[in-house]
């Protein structure tokens, strides 16, 4: 038996139980806390017992650190349910067994340790390192674990170096021949799958994207509306690793979900069944913060952090050596870990702040960022998302190896990354990020961060012009804000011209913000007749940004002089190492000069292509950032340019392409209007039977803004479905209040919930929880609108708070101004409505009831939801009454239709 003599701490929604020497007990929360505080105590997921505890600052020997060190790379649901399958041992019943069920779950992941378990390389030398920090498992497991006989094999030593491939020649002309396409569709779905005719006419479809281009800057675009349940995951990828085959290219597929992305990655093994091949042919990129720096790793390791924050270093190290690639956001580092360290350490492991030194890097060969930019070029399929496609053909290194054909899956959602990546703003936050990229360090400060003499200085010094221009960068940059620059502006006395405009920013915003008042909300106001203090402020602050990005412009022009003219010295890793500061500084660059024409639009003309205005955000009454905003009017127009016109053909699908409007929207929204070749239509209704496996209910009688009555509906509705429901909300506030209200009523009744901005849990762990346990339910706000895939018994009841209106900002306004009024927020709601209705049925078996709570949902919405779906106006008793009975028989309309005054004639 284990050997720990420490209680064992459970606390749910429920109640708080103690296991100890054999003996269970139920506890208050003050005696809970009392215990964990005077004895270590064996927990799951600290910081969730610490919140239900009202301790939020609770510690012991968490299970899920044991894990992470003894499993690293492995995935869990961190659940009792998720462990005990981890562990290989049988399930606690209920909330009161969970205690003494951590004991046997930490003596079964112990016991591996006495075995030669896959990932015992590096562990002794990582518990000896976690013994000096004072890991709480660290004598437990030093005890068990062995010094090696011979040396280990540790991180640096163990990870595989990337090497450098020639070039790729550009993708042979080919047309993909349509019986082709089917076979290799056949292929795909598998011998004696269902013959789908909607597949294969969408597979058919996808294929025109691949034809040969017949115009310069008008690639082959079509525009695909796939039903949920055509399959047209299969049905793109057909003809895209068909013509990856015979034209000897690479396909790029972008995603807005890490869920999707997870699909497609899995999709692969139906592509290619060995799975050396699969890691060769197809390759996930990414955004290059979301993939783990080695430098800043050995700087953490080696005392660049303390505390908790280096323990996290150390698992992160044990999972770095065994990851698959790198990725720490959706890639196999456990969602949870790093919330465990409440991300103490976390994104700082990354490189968030461009700083990166190429082939200046120690580990630059076993870079897992470059690794996966090599990897890509000779692929067949890259997965990859809708941001890094864009900032890629935007201002991307890889020149060279640019794709020519992509598929947009999710490309319902290309308008709005497309309208955040070709923003801009300046404020205090992002002027304080720029001012340490160039100077590096503050005095007195700590880390790795390293500024542009560090990292320049010795290729820009070929000459004196390279040093002096990094000199003149440094000087000016301390115009920029710094450390305590919201203190000084609440104060009333900014230092720097900066610091002075946002200042009168914050001045201009307060005057004229309608809801200045309710401090729980950011502010807003048009950058329009702006008053003079503010015009007064903007000569200084250009002027000192233009001084910083004069030096900025000189060093790119003497970095690609040295590129030029080649020296001796240059080889091809600071070849590299140059190509990669020169697009570092194009970027830093063209940020300054987009600020520099918001400076120049104080005072001066609108331009009519962009929405210009000032904010002060806030997050509960704190101010945590002031300045100046721009966006595209239309943003699909820089994504046709920089992306579209690039590419010889592409696939743009979505199950709500049109979002619930016509072609000409979805022509808009995704750039083809902008394309002198007509984009191609394609449309798949779903083939599921929504009239038989989906109701809509929609609730007249709880009155908006009446919390208590929300929190009611929602905890009926909950009860009445017994669990399995995902509930929706527009507002973190409300979300919050009905979630105290209700969770421990739900427990009661062995209903857990979870809550998104209220459980400290990552999202994509949240959904990974509530798929796995089917009377869980999950509620959250848009991030949970999209991505959710949660097929089968474990979702069947979706409710919305209300209708999803669109909050009413200056951007929204100029868009709604634009887009034709009404019909423009119509069409929004429309969108949010399939999207979320769409979380419902995924596959033919699915049932499920969709509840909107709110009286006022116009019928004009109503198209927003799939044909034959049946709808009805009903009370929240008859709601509730409903989705009892179609828990209990598995249909959808057999109540008797409401007489309900507001009902909708012939929606019943």
């Amino acid at each position: 038996m284990l050997d720990l003599p420490y209680p064992a701490l459970h606390a749910s929604h429920g109640g708080v139980w103690i296991a100890h020497e054999g003996e269970v007990r139920a506890v208050g929360r003050g005696e809970a806390i009392r215990i964990a505080a005077d004895t270590p105590t064996l927990l799951l997921n600290a910081p969730l017992v610490g919140q239900r505890l009202g301790h939020p600052e609770l510690s012991g020997l968490d299970l899920l650190e044991l894990f992470a060190f003894l499993r690293p790379a492995r995935f869990m649901v961190p659940t009792p349910k998720g462990l005990a399958r981890a562990a290989g041992i049988e399930p606690p019943a209920s909330d009161a067994d969970v205690a003494p069920f951590l004991r046997d779950a930490a003596e079964a992941l112990l016991a591996s340790i006495d075995g030669d378990w896959p990932e015992r390389e590096g562990a002794w030398h990582a518990a000896q390192s976690l013994f000096r920090l004072r890991w709480p498992w660290a004598p437990v497991v030093g005890q068990r674990l062995d010094k090696p006989e011979r040396a280990e094999r540790w991180l640096f030593s163990r990870l595989p170096e990337w090497s450098e491939q020639p070039p790729r020649s550009a993708p042979r002309t080919v047309t993909l021949n349509d019986d082709a396409v089917a076979d290799r569709l056949a292929r795909l779905t598998g011998t004696g799958a269902e013959r789908r005719q909607g597949q294969r006419d969408y597979a058919a479809a996808a294929a025109r994207a691949f034809a040969p281009r017949e115009m310069r800057d008008s690639p082959n675009l079509v525009l695909a509306e796939a039903g949920t349940g055509i399959g047209k995951t299969l049905g793109y990828l057909a003809p895209a690793s068909l013509w990856a085959k015979e034209a000897d290219g690479a396909v790029w597929v972008s995603t807005f979900t890490k869920a999707l992305q997870r699909q497609l990655a899995n999709e692969g093994e139906r592509l290619f069944a060995d799975p050396e091949e699969r890691k060769r042919r197809i390759v996930t990129r990414k955004g290059r913060e979301n993939y783990l720096c080695l430098l800043n790793l050995e700087d953490a390791l080696q005392g660049g952090f303390a505390g908790r924050a280096a323990v996290l270093a150390q698992l992160v190290a044990r999972w770095a050596a065994y990851s698959a690639d790198g990725d720490m956001i959706g890639g196999d580092l456990p969602g949870w870990l790093p919330v465990l360290f409440r991300r103490n350490g976390s994104t700082a492991l990354t490189d968030r702040r461009g700083e990166c030194i190429y082939a200046g890097c120690p580990h630059y060969r076993k870079c897992f960022i470059e690794r996966a930019a090599r990897a890509s070029v000779d692929a067949d399929l890259v997965i990859a998302n809708h941001a890094l496609v864009m900032v890629n053909a935007a201002r991307g290194r890889e020149t060279a190896a640019r794709p020519t054909r992509y598929v947009f899956d999710e490309g319902h959602h290309l308008f709005d990354a497309a309208d955040a990546m070709f923003s801009a703003a300046l404020t205090g936050q992002e002027a304080i990020e720029l001012r340490r990229w160039i100077t590096g360090p503050e005095s007195g400060s700590r880390g790795r961060r390293r500024g542009l003499a560090a990292r320049l200085s010795d290729v820009a010094s070929y000459d004196s012009e390279g040093g002096e221009a990094i000199a003149a960068a440094v000087i000016a940059a301390q115009a920029l804000p710094t450390d305590g620059w919201l203190q000084r502006l609440n104060e009333g006395q900014p230092f720097g011209p900066v610091e002075s405009l946002l200042a009168a920013v914050r001045g201009l915003t307060y005057a004229r913000a309608e809801n200045a008042a309710e401090a729980g909300y950011g502010l807003e106001t048009e950058l329009a007749e702006p008053d003079g203090t503010l015009v007064e402020a903007a000569g200084p602050a250009g002027a000192a940004l233009e001084a910083m990005v004069r030096p900025m412009v000189t060093l790119g022009r003497r970095l690609e002089a040295v590129l030029a003219e080649a020296p001796d010295w240059m080889d091809g890793a600071a070849r590299a190492r140059i190509e990669g500061a020169i697009a570092s500084l194009g970027w830093r660059t063209e940020t300054v000069g987009a600020w520099l024409s918001l400076i120049a639009r104080i005072g001066g003309p609108a331009d009519p292509q962009f929405v210009d205005w000032l904010a002060v955000d806030r997050v509960e009454g704190r101010e945590y950032d002031i300045g100046l905003h721009r966006h595209w009017l239309d943003p699909s127009k820089p994504f046709a340019e920089t992306v579209l016109k690039q590419a010889h053909g592409a696939l743009i699908t979505s199950a709500t392409l049109r979002a619930g409007g016509d072609w000409e929207l979805a022509e808009a929204r995704s750039g083809a209007t902008h394309l002198m070749r007509p984009a191609g239509r394609f449309e798949a209704v779903s083939p599921f039977d929504y009239a038989n496996q989906a109701q809509v209910l929609i609730v007249t009688d709880v009155k908006r803004g009446d919390l208590p009555a929300l929190a009611n509906a929602y905890a009926r509705l909950i009860v009445a479905a017994n669990g399995g429901t995902l509930g929706l909300f527009t507002a973190i506030r409300r979300l919050r209040a009905v979630h105290a209200r209700i969770a421990d009523r739900l427990a009661r009744e062995g209903l857990p919930l979870m809550a998104q901005h209220v459980d400290p849990i990552d999202t994509g762990t949240l959904v990974d929880i509530f798929r796995d346990d089917p009377r869980a339910s999950l509620i959250g706000t848009d991030a949970l609108r999209d991505g959710v895939d949660v097929p089968g018994e474990s979702l069947r009841l979706v409710v919305m708070e209300g209708v999803p209106w669109p909050k009413p900002t200056v951007l929204h306004a100029a868009r709604r101004l634009a887009g034709g009024g009404s019909a423009h927020d119509d069409r929004i709601v429309r969108a949010r409505l399939a999207q979320a209705f769409g979380r419902l049925i995924r596959r033919a078996d699915d049932r499920g009831t969709f509840v909107l709570l709110s009286s006022a949902m116009p019928s004009r919405l109503l198209s927003a939801f799939p044909a034959g779906t049946p709808v009805a106006r009903v009370t929240l008793d008859e709601a509730v009454a409903r989705v009892r009975l179609s828990l209990a028989t598995g249909l959808r309309h057999d109540a008797p239709a409401t007489d309900h005054e507001d009902a909708d004639p012939g929606i019943r």
